[in-house]
């Protein structure tokens, strides 16, 4: 939300959403120190909760280095080393949103140690898949990296950004998958009413793009809408869109929705 106006948070809250939860992402450049990133951190855990309670919306995020920037081993290592110093912010849920970009060895060693940080800090682990042709060789990699940490409790982490080639190989993992709703990219409203249909509603749910780009804050109530009109049940609505990923969420005590 750090890229979005107020108006966004008004509309959220008229839509009736009562807390949102953020990921550390890309900020449409590559930042070029540590520092650089304790202030954003600093505007994730401080101020924009701030921003967040004037629309009575709880905000929460997840802290890391965006796979984007992980190329940079060095500040990486440095980025990492810095957060937890923010590990006991009221707001904050676990590490995230790791991963991979363009599946490289740069990357795939800055996301072990990102996995090493949540298992020595008890964490819950938010991951993003690629948004490439090779999203299921990103997948299957990132799915490899922490199946060969032991410490990690597969029901802690939330693969985000799934898609019909890849939904199977996460929830077979055990993992929670998240459905990125995007107007142009990732997956549409209607694609991801048919994975539900395809896959069922255990362990998934929706969640929408709030960046730089082309992003919709309420494309989860509008999906909510088509899948009334396909003539699907509250109840089912009510557990993709509130109960699923408050069942996720609330591994981390810190997070507490009415």
């Amino acid at each position: 939300m750090v890229s979005r106006t107020t108006d966004d948070y008004a509309d959220l809250a008229t839509s009736g959403c009562v807390a949102l939860c953020e990921p550390a992402f890309w900020a449409g450049f590559d930042r070029g120190s540590v520092e650089g990133f304790r202030d954003y951190f600093r505007q994730l855990t401080e101020y924009e909760p701030r921003r967040a309670a004037n629309y009575g919306i709880k905000h929460y995020t997840w802290l890391c280095i965006n796979p984007k920037e992980s190329e940079d081993t060095a500040l990486a290592a440095d980025v990492i080393s810095i957060i937890p110093e923010f590990m006991d912010c009221p707001n904050v849920l676990g590490i995230g949103e790791i991963g991979l970009n363009k599946n490289s060895r740069n990357e795939l060693k800055v996301l072990e140690q990102h996995v090493d940080l949540a298992a020595q800090h008890d964490q819950l682990i938010l991951v993003h898949t690629p948004h490439l042709e090779d999203k299921h060789k990103g997948t299957r990699l990132i799915l490899d990296v922490i199946k060969n940490d032991s410490r990690i409790n597969p029901e802690r982490v939330m693969i985000d950004h799934v898609e019909e080639h890849t939904i199977g190989m996460v929830l077979d993992a055990g993992h929670w998958g998240g459905m990125t709703l995007y107007p142009e990219s990732k997956c549409s409203p209607a694609r991801a009413i048919d994975m539900i249909e395809q896959f069922g509603s255990e362990r998934l749910w929706w969640d929408a793009a709030c960046d730089w780009g082309p992003s919709v804050p309420l494309a989860v109530p509008r999906t909510a809408c088509e899948m009334r009109r396909r003539g699907h049940a509250e109840t089912l609505i009510e557990k993709v869109i509130f109960e699923n990923p408050k069942q996720f969420l609330s591994q981390c005590n810190r997070f507490q929705v009415d």
